[in-house]
């Protein structure tokens, strides 16, 4: 009973916030139904697919007053069935799904009473979004997301913006020394290409709005903890030292509709040093160009990353922190922590969506995917199909399905690409989700 009193109070005091519009509170239930066979690399025949259903539940909170928003956002991710029915604890570290996805404040340095330009301060865990989410994104898909401990301080008006940001890991609280250990837990790589874990990073972000678009250039740096190679036990064995390995990124972005014609061109160069010390001049280009007719549009494209070694220095571009899922297949086999060798990649697609009424959408898009470098004397890897259904019940409610297949070759399981033996030759992958997203108290 005193429960439900504090819970109905706690109710009300919230509601009397939101009429003020100082406070949000929002939550998200995302299902996912999974059919895998051949999700991220080709089966060895014979092999079983998998199935099964996986969860991400949120709950949002926000706080907006003079001269600071705050926000908080809490997650558990998990798949049906990991967890007994009468579990009343986390006993080990897969279990443990709830976590604090977000927990950041801004503070705005500048007087409310200038309206068109801004000088802002956010600063704790935080999701980083540039752009296209080609480098810097959310990878909102995969139900864990991504995030940043970080600082950004952000300078707005109207038509530009700078953000300049920056970031400090350590493993816990030391009282001497600045040793970091990179390698992440569980099984989620640390970078979109399955790199280990910055120790710092840096980057200032210059977009420019243009009248149906943007254009906006990057300069990127991260830094990893260098290491000595040893063998303890007959394996090898890394010691990490307190000095790092720099990274640089750097770039320009363009995005801009021409009447019923957008233009969407991206083009990035990478050197310094990798994670494992390697030297590096590699570089990713981008071209979009698609045509918006009364309920359908379509576009043909192509996304080039570069590949192989120069002597000692290695050109195998690594696209960051990124959001892959939305460039290169719905399957997953590129840059989404599956390895495909050092040969860079190279991506001739073509995406068409229909509105087929006001509430429900369809896409296709079918890739051509090549390795940028010649391998054994070929390049192909294959094609893929994607097809996606969307139906917005209401604007809470989100029914999604898709189906993607895809024909691989010899070269893409071969054992500089893949390595799987006895591969299948076609790859399916097929996904019910269902997103639930209401608004407990709507902020004005």
């Amino acid at each position: 009973m005193w429960f439900k009193k504090i819970f109905s109070a706690g109710l009300i005091f919230l509601a009397c916030l939101s009429g003020n519009a100082q406070f949000s509170l929002s939550g998200e239930l995302r299902l996912r139904t999974e059919f895998r066979d051949g999700y991220g690399t080709p089966l060895p025949e014979g092999t079983n697919p998998a199935f099964f259903i996986s969860q991400r539940t949120r709950l949002n909170f926000g706080y907006e007053m003079y001269r600071l928003k705050f926000g908080l956002s809490i997650q558990d991710v998990r798949v049906w069935g990991q967890d007994v029915s009468t579990i009343n604890r986390s006993t080990t570290q897969n279990n443990n799904g709830l976590m604090f996805y977000e927990a950041w404040a801004e503070i705005l340095l500048t007087d409310t009473s200038l309206k068109n330009k801004a000088l802002s301060l956010k600063i704790g865990r935080q999701e980083l979004i540039y752009d296209d989410q080609r480098l810097i994104g959310n990878s909102d898909w995969v139900l864990q997301g991504r995030r940043f401990d970080a600082g950004v301080l952000k300078f707005e008006t109207t038509s530009w913006s700078v953000h300049l940001a920056a970031a400090y890991n350590q493993n816990q609280e030391n009282n001497s020394g600045t040793v970091y250990n990179p390698t992440p837990p569980g099984n989620y790589p640390a970078s979109t290409n399955g790199g280990e874990m910055y120790k710092s990073l840096e980057f200032i972000h210059v977009n420019k709005r243009l009248p149906a678009g943007a254009v906006s250039f990057l300069f990127f740096t991260d830094q990893f903890s260098r290491y000595n190679l040893d063998t303890i036990n007959n394996q090898p064995s890394k010691t990490y030292l307190s000095s790092t390995w720099s990274r640089a990124t750097t770039g320009f972005y363009f995005n801009n509709r021409f009447k019923n014609l957008s233009v969407t061109a991206a083009a990035y160069y990478s050197f310094g040093q990798s994670s494992t010390g390697q030297h590096l001049s590699t570089d990713l280009l981008s071209g979009f160009v698609q045509y918006h007719f009364d309920r359908l549009s379509a576009g043909i494209g192509v996304d080039y990353t570069s590949g192989g070694t120069h002597g000692s220095t290695s050109n195998v571009f690594d696209p960051l922190y990124g959001t892959p899922h939305k460039f290169w297949g719905l399957m997953d086999y590129y840059y989404v922590g599956s390895p495909f060798g050092t040969g860079g990649l190279v991506d001739y697609c073509i995406k068409t969506k229909a509105n087929l009424t006001e509430h429900s959408l369809v896409t296709a898009d079918f890739h051509q995917f090549s390795s940028a470098q010649q391998i054994k004397g070929s390049k192909d890897f294959g094609q893929e199909l994607d097809l996606v259904y969307n139906y917005s019940l209401t604007k809470e409610i989100i029914l999604e399905g898709g189906y993607c297949h895809y024909w691989s070759t010899a070269l893409l399981s071969s054992p500089t690409v893949k390595n799987v033996s006895n591969s299948n030759s076609n790859s399916n992958w097929a996904y019910i989700q269902v997103d639930i997203r209401p608004d407990f108290i709507f902020k004005k």
